[in-house]
């Protein structure tokens, strides 16, 4: 067990290179990154969010609308961040290709990373996530709650990872034979990944994290870390930046 290392020593990605369709029409014209709740950009927000926890080295990928990135973290440049960007210049490559389109900024040690959604607001204890990830020490942890979603990860009575389920069309994905027995969980947009999962996966194209997991769950271990109660919301859509509003202060 890998209990010397803390949080603080780790290094963070935010996934902010997709098209953020939902979230038309701002983001015709800008990034969904850049999208602002209570005078404050999603991605100002999750940078303060990590920093909070100590975290000082953040990947940013990008691609839609790339050059405003670029120019909102120079005009706002934080001496306590070291932030490198991964361009995703022929993307975007969704979040499995995004992940390992950056891989050479994880691979140098064997530590723990954690990767979040730039439109994902939540009030998570990151920490205490980190200390679970640390004792129990699977491939990944999916921090999730227990909310209503279109798509959600379905795990058995220990949550472990048993399959994917979209609540719209009824479309199930199982990581072996179809459980009956399941348990449903919201997705939060917060992992925490061994770097070992690079040996396993793609090593390069487009394609989801999902799919990752969902394959590697029959021999790794895949879990999810209930954080139900704690504040959490997708701002993905017009209206939900009003609520965002009304959850997040200034």
């Amino acid at each position: 067990m890998k209990t010397d290392l803390t949080i603080s020593g780790s290094k963070a990605m935010l996934f902010a290179a997709g098209l953020g369709t939902r979230l038309k029409p701002f983001t015709d014209n800008h990034p969904k990154a850049l999208a602002v709740v209570n005078g404050k950009t999603l991605l100002q927000r999750n940078l303060d969010y990590l920093k909070g926890f100590g975290i000082q080295d953040v990947v940013i990928n990008i691609h839609h609308f790339a050059n405003q990135i670029e120019e909102f973290l120079l005009a706002h440049a934080d001496p306590h961040l070291n932030i490198v960007i991964s361009f995703e210049e022929e993307g975007p490559f969704e979040t499995g290709g995004g992940l390992v389109f950056a891989a050479k900024n994880f691979t140098e040690t064997s530590n723990p990373f954690i990767v979040m959604n730039v439109d994902m607001l939540t009030n998570l204890d990151l920490q205490g996530m980190f200390e679970f990830h640390q004792k129990i020490t699977p491939l990944a942890t999916l921090a999730v709650t227990k909310r209503e979603s279109s798509r959600q990860f379905l795990f058995d009575d220990e949550m472990k990872l048993v399959g994917w389920r979209n609540n719209a069309t009824g479309e199930h994905k199982w990581v072996g034979i179809a459980v009956e027995e399941v348990m449903p969980y919201s997705f939060s947009g917060i992992h925490i990944i061994d770097p070992a999962i690079f040996n396993l996966m793609p090593s390069s194209g487009c394609f989801s994290i999902t799919d990752v997991y969902l394959n590697l769950a029959a021999n790794q271990s895949i879990v999810g870390y209930d954080h139900s109660g704690d504040l959490i919301i997708d701002v993905g859509k017009p209206e939900s930046i009003a609520q965002a509003e009304k959850m997040f202060g200034v």
